[in-house]
């Protein structure tokens, strides 16, 4: 699978887990993001976070990023598929995530 299609599928698990959801579709409610997901091996890549759903994936980098992810493809990877957790990459700085403490902890929601 190419990290395009592990990115559309992670849209798509997060779409239908909010649908499912309402209290996490509340939650997110009104919330607008636009997310960068920088892989420094691989490349750049955007989706936007609107009204609890993620829409608009796309290659290359946003003009402006609310929040920016930077990994490699294999920790990507591995987030996505849940074989490490998004706390032991950050403590072993195999994962940034820039933006407010608020989109930080947004990113647990994403996986």
């Amino acid at each position: 699978m190419t990290v395009e299609e592990t990115l559309a599928s992670l849209v798509d698990r997060f779409n239908r887990k909010a649908d499912a959801n309402p209290a996490m579709a509340e939650e997110l409610h009104g919330v607008d993001r636009t997310i960068r997901v920088e892989l420094t091996d691989e490349g750049n890549y955007a989706v936007d976070l609107r009204q609890g759903r993620l829409t608009n994936l796309r290659t290359g980098a946003p003009p402006k990023a609310d929040v920016t992810i930077t990994t490699d493809v294999a920790t990507f990877r591995g987030l996505v598929q849940k074989e490490i957790g998004p706390m032991k990459a950050l403590v072993t700085r195999k994962l940034a995530i820039q933006g407010s403490l608020e989109d930080k902890l947004l990113f647990r929601k994403l996986l």
